[in-house]
């Protein structure tokens, strides 16, 4: 054997354990406010940073160390302190920023803790329902996605639908399929104030927490929540209906599109937003992104479409290409890239 290629192989493993490691190391500053106490109070030592956040001095010694040894901390010689640079704390800190990544980082924990039955589901070929995944993947699924539906949704994907603000701002219909958490349906409920907003999912669990936000926002009121799945709720005339990041996770996806097509209202939109993925699959191997999409596919979104009539599992990765034929199937003869992200592809439909 060629033993260059052999310690090759050692280092690229070694770097995805320290990878590993490091995203196991953010999800204790995450639940511990410590990159938030680091940004607001800025530098500190391990005994001053256990002051502003009720925690251990010899714990965070040795978290400070790993975070300084990954690169996300520094520390200073000079007075023994440890610095959270701005453009850190955008990443880490600031749940507000549209580039906070560490809510979205603790996904992991509940792929961690689904490996016995994800090792199950290969041997049989089952699928996994989506109320039977860690919580931890409910929770990271919305704090990875929050941010760029905050940064975007209103200002750049709406906006750039012909009419479709308009007519929301009239008082127009809405509906988010698939809506999880509430996160969509919130925002557009804020910048609609005059539309009827409705979220659906199936997982009932998912619909309990986006009626808690909705009543926190004080739009308890002006967003109907109901647990259906993407091809049982009203077709009552939406002006626009969102799946976003749901598509590739439905048993049949083509149902659920040629449901949205009868559920549209004369001239209305779906606005689907899928994970960013090449239709070359040789092009899609080499995405810097890839090995984690991949692994989501496997961990939650294809065990996920076995479980639900259908079974058509798209995964995570299915391209373009792959939701416009099924656009066509379901009657739509409008198809158009508006936007992308580097973890996104946003499409919009129309019959």
């Amino acid at each position: 054997m060629n033993t260059e290629l052999i310690e090759e192989n050692v280092h690229r493993l070694l770097g995805a354990m320290t990878g590993a490691a490091t995203t196991a190391m953010v999800a204790v500053g995450d639940q511990l406010g410590l990159y938030r106490a680091l940004a607001d109070g800025g530098p500190a030592t391990e005994d001053e940073l256990a002051d502003r956040t009720g925690t251990a001095a010899r714990y965070l010694k040795e978290w400070l160390s790993q975070q300084a040894a990954a690169g996300f901390v520094a520390y200073r010689e000079g007075d023994g302190r440890y610095v959270l640079p701005a453009e850190a704390a955008a990443v880490l800190a600031h749940e507000a920023s549209p580039a906070f990544l560490a809510g979205g980082a603790t996904i992991t924990r509940g792929w961690f803790a689904g490996i016995d039955r994800l090792a199950e589901a290969f041997r049989t070929g089952d699928g996994i329902p989506w109320h039977e995944q860690d919580t931890a993947v409910f929770d990271g699924t919305e704090r990875f996605f929050r941010p760029g539906y905050t940064a975007s949704l209103i200002t750049e994907w709406v906006a750039a639908l012909p009419g479709v603000a308009d007519r929301l701002a009239a008082g127009g219909r809405v509906a988010d399929v698939g809506c999880g958490h509430g996160v969509a349906a919130i925002l557009l409920a804020r910048a609609f104030p005059q539309a009827s907003v409705y979220g659906y999912d199936f997982h009932e669990r998912s619909i309990q927490v986006a009626r808690q936000r909705a009543d926190l926002a004080g739009l308890g009121g002006r967003i109907q929540f109901a647990p259906l799945d993407a091809t049982s709720y009203p077709a009552d005339g939406f002006d626009l209906i969102c799946l976003l990041d749901t598509l590739h996770d439905l048993g049949d996806p083509g149902a659920a599109l040629a449901h949205a097509r009868k559920a549209l209202a004369f001239d209305g939109a779906v606005l689907v937003v899928e994970p960013a993925a090449e239709d070359d699959y040789a092009a899609n191997l080499a995405s810097p992104l890839a090995a984690f999409a991949y692994t989501a596919s496997t961990f939650q979104c294809t065990p996920a479409a076995l479980a639900q009539p259908g079974g058509v599992a798209l995964g995570a990765q299915a391209g373009p290409a792959v939701v416009h034929q099924l656009a066509r199937d379901a009657g739509f003869s409008g198809f158009r890239l508006v936007a992308q992200t580097p973890v996104n592809v946003i499409l919009e439909l129309r019959p």
